[in-house]
């Protein structure tokens, strides 16, 4: 095939790709967390032992008193 044409070199461009890169950066952000502290009270009943003492004096007659064994 001496006699094949020289055929001019073309070009074909495809549409454009767009390829993204992200690049990150840290940022502060403050997280407020309120706490409410209750103190509750509470009555709790202890037990406390009181005693009360009565004396009563009782008169005796000698008739009264075992006799012994003699």
């Amino acid at each position: 095939m001496p006699e094949c044409p020289k055929c001019p070199d073309q070009t074909v461009t495809d549409p454009p790709k767009v390829v993204y890169q992200d690049y990150y950066h840290p940022q502060v952000v403050n997280v407020i967390h309120p706490v409410e502290i209750v103190r509750r009270h509470h009555c709790v009943p202890v037990p406390r032992h009181c005693y009360t003492y009565s004396v009563k004096d009782v008169m005796c007659d000698n008739s009264m008193m075992p006799r012994g064994r003699r």
